[in-house]
């Protein structure tokens, strides 16, 4: 049985559909369907949404939580200022426990939180995360993978002959830099330093 096709002149005509394929039950049930009409100038409308774009906010400032050891809270303050923690800290172990030391001062042969020297803070700072590094700079050189500065990662060592620190990304690095100064994040000021990879 085929639907006949809607009146001539309509403009809402559809074409006639073939409904003998359908199954015995199929056509019986569109034999009793009612018949549904819709006017002619029938229209429809929906209710958009109104949106709201809202500007990204402003990222909230990373807090530091520093050590008291050896070392007051007025040199902590000071150090904290003039050296502002870099985003790159956030969610990475490396940099937030090398952060804490932030206002440590240089100590020849130092290897605590009393004072360090470069590698004797690089060294503190691994064996916080179960990683052992060598006692010296030039040995640290050697303890993991070198990697290109396009490829190196905050958290990687940073060494330059007699020198190393952590690599804190972009153009920084937290380290111990000399006596008469104290940990802190500053300008990579090597002309080649080599990064490396140490596996934790």
């Amino acid at each position: 049985m085929a639907v006949p096709a809607a009146a001539e002149g309509s403009t809402n005509a559809l074409p006639a559909v073939d409904t003998s394929a359908l199954t015995a039950p199929a056509r019986a049930a569109l034999a009793t369907s009612p018949v549904v009409s819709v006017p002619t100038d029938a229209s429809w409308d929906f209710d958009s949404p109104a949106i709201t774009v809202v500007a990204k906010p402003k990222p909230k400032p990373v807090v530091v939580r520093t050590t008291t050891v050896a070392r007051s809270t007025e040199r902590v303050a000071v150090a904290a200022v003039s050296n502002p923690v870099p985003q790159s800290v956030a969610g990475n172990a490396v940099l937030e426990i090398a952060s804490r030391y932030v206002g440590v001062p240089y100590v020849s042969g130092g290897t605590t939180p009393s004072g360090f020297d470069c590698s004797g803070f690089t060294s503190y700072v691994f064996a916080q995360l179960g990683v052992t590094l060598p006692r010296t700079s030039g040995a640290q050189r050697y303890a993991g993978q070198v990697v290109s500065r396009a490829d190196a990662l905050p958290g990687d060592l940073i060494w330059s002959p007699g020198h190393i620190g952590i690599y804190a990304g972009g153009n920084l690095q937290i380290d111990s830099p000399r006596p008469g100064k104290t940990v802190q994040f500053r300008a990579i000021w090597q002309s080649n330093p080599t990064f490396i990879r140490v596996a934790g």
